[in-house]
């Protein structure tokens, strides 16, 4: 069986330095190339695009100047369809694993991970499989056993039905008689009310509270 090819992403030297001397004791993997942030990864792998020289799976960081690793991971995705992405962070939070997850990860691993767990994610990924951190795994258990439940407003509530729908901005203002203005302006104080980062996950919230259909 063929490696698995491997591309690390950090804006930390030491980090990838650390990543690439583990990741070179596994006979399974194969390091191809690394990268300081988003943008030189996005620009790397471009250069890279025959279907020999592609990686298989890349290693992400999330914070990093630039372009950060979220919207590294969403354009790689766009760009590449099949390349597979880890998140590999510090960050723990359940906004931060939807995100990445919403904009295309196959994993999210904490850097505090033993290296076992990394090359489990590397490998699972390759194997078109998820692949989460035990960390972030139970705080997102924990997130759904104990939902906050902010109040929202009637008219709020109204908005986020047709987010829900689908429904654009300009769409949400035509429907309730408003400016675009007006709605843009309650979507994002309901994503930021509700601690969410995106409609799409307004939409999810909305759907598992009962304030919306799936239909």
């Amino acid at each position: 069986m063929n490696p698995v090819r491997v591309f690390v992403v950090d804006d930390h030297a030491m980090v990838r330095h650390g990543l690439r001397a583990f990741l070179q004791t596994q006979d399974d993997m194969r390091v191809v190339g690394e990268a300081e942030n988003g943008r030189v990864a996005v620009d790397e792998l471009r250069r890279l695009s025959g279907p020999e020289t592609l990686p298989d799976v890349v290693l992400m960081d999330l914070q990093m100047p630039v372009l950060d690793g979220v919207g590294a991971i969403a354009q790689l995705r766009a760009e590449h369809p099949d390349l597979k992405l880890v998140a590999l962070t510090s960050f723990s939070d359940t906004s931060k694993v939807h995100a990445a997850l919403e904009a295309g990860a196959s994993g999210y691993l904490l850097k505090n991970s033993d290296p076992d767990q990394i090359s489990a994610a590397i490998r699972a990924a390759a194997r078109d499989q998820v692949y989460l951190d035990p960390q972030v795994t139970m705080a997102l258990a924990q997130s759904l056993r104990n939902p906050t439940t902010p109040v929202l407003s009637a008219r709020e509530r109204e908005v986020i039905q047709l987010v829900a729908r689908g429904y654009t901005n300009q769409e949400i203002a035509d429907d309730l008689f408003i400016s675009e203005r007006t709605a843009r302006t309650h979507v994002s104080h309901i994503i930021s009310k509700l601690g969410l980062s995106s409609r799409i996950q307004a939409a999810l919230w909305a759907i598992r509270e009962g304030i919306a259909s799936a239909s």
